[in-house]
């Protein structure tokens, strides 16, 4: 089972990697792990996919927990959540034809092309994980000579009253900009 943790730590050095060995010096192995200052200079949070059941996750879990650094952590899989994966990938270009396919698939796929030199492109796509991996499996037969990706990101949906008017989470979060 995949699981997708949340922990608020201190922004300070060596915060990482401290966290990270210990995962590691225990057998645990991060599927995903993404960090970035959050709205708070002093905090950053540290998104987490772990796969295993439920007992690897305590564990894992009772281990972040216990160290001086971590703020809190929360399983944020067992709620409704957003989650994110931002890739950039080259490809490359032999002719017009095959740049104009190239450049409707990353249409379709929602991504945008950010930089596009003689003999490549390069595009930016985010999404559910699904989504950037399918895209991957579209790009393939153009030879990817490049590919990053940040690791996924997420947050726990905004609790509304949407539910009490039947609304779906954007329709709720809408209603209250629109009237």
């Amino acid at each position: 089972m995949r699981h997708v943790l949340s922990a608020i730590v201190q922004n300070s050095p060596g915060v990482l990697s401290h966290i990270a060995g210990m995962l590691a010096s225990r057998g645990y192995n991060i599927d995903s792990l993404a960090v970035g200052e959050t709205e708070d200079a002093s905090l950053s949070r540290m998104t987490f996919v772990v796969v295993g059941d439920n007992r690897i996750l305590e564990q894992v879990r009772k281990q972040l927990e216990k160290i001086v650094t971590v703020v809190e952590v929360h399983d944020i899989s067992a709620q409704d959540y957003v989650e994110r994966d931002l890739m950039l990938i080259k490809v490359q270009v032999t002719g017009g034809a095959q740049f104009s396919e190239i450049k409707e698939l990353t249409e379709v796929f929602r991504g945008r092309i950010v930089d596009v030199a003689a003999d490549e492109v390069m595009i930016e796509i985010s999404g559910q994980e699904k989504k950037v991996e399918a895209f991957i499996d579209q790009m393939r037969p153009f030879e990817i000579s490049e590919l990053v990706r940040t690791g996924r990101i997420a947050m726990v949906r905004g609790r509304s009253n949407s539910e009490k008017y039947g609304l779906t989470h954007s329709e709720g979060s809408l209603s209250r900009f629109l009237g």
